[in-house]
């Protein structure tokens, strides 16, 4: 079991809406472990009605989890590193568009001030990537993440070979112990699963 009691732990969702139900069952594990959980939403995460549920209905469950308001503009965001908010920022899903963005310098949502905010104090990010394209157009970008400073990635493998083979999702029950590690400077492995 991990240990992150006490931990300010920042929690982003980007617009991967099929494995939302995933990523707050693992926001719920970490306050159940004692981390200090505050949510931040890019805009479309935070807006958009999907089959998979109701904006509204999502975002009200996500504050009752963490009793803290989402952070959902670039303005509420951008304080988070000159106040130290966070010991560590989770982007749990990271799509291939945030992972684009986050690899080339392109702050326009709440998600990508987030972390380059919290990048400035030298403090890790988790990266819980969810995109079908990963291995081919967003190969490039998980690729220079996995090279920057700061980037610590949950593993991940192929969810559905046959039906999406370029497809590349997260196992977000490696969620705690990848914060755990990353919170003492190393990457969980194996990284790629089976």
């Amino acid at each position: 079991m991990a240990d992150i009691t006490g931990k300010k732990i920042g929690y982003a969702f980007c617009g991967s809406f099929c494995t939302f139900s995933r990523s707050i069952g693992q926001l719920k594990e970490l306050v159940s472990l004692g981390a200090d959980v505050t949510p931040i939403m890019s805009y479309n995460a935070y807006s958009t009605d999907t089959r998979f549920g109701k904006a509204e209905e999502i975002n009200a469950q996500i504050e009752e989890i963490c009793g803290h308001k989402i952070i959902n503009s670039i303005t509420e965001a951008e304080p988070i590193g000159p106040k130290r908010m966070f010991d560590v920022l989770v982007v749990a899903p990271c799509t291939g568009n945030t992972a684009a963005k986050l690899a080339n310098g392109i702050i326009d949502t709440p998600v990508t001030m987030a972390v380059k905010s919290h990048l400035r104090n030298g403090r890790p990010v988790v990266v819980a990537i969810a995109t079908n394209d990963a291995l081919s157009g967003s190969a490039k970008n998980i690729g220079t993440l996995e090279n920057y400073r700061g980037y610590y990635f949950v593993p991940y493998g192929q969810d559905d070979y046959e039906g999406k083979p370029t497809s590349l999702v997260a196992d977000f029950s490696k969620l705690p112990v990848t914060i755990e590690y990353a919170l003492d400077g190393r990457q969980y492995q194996p990284v790629l699963l089976r």
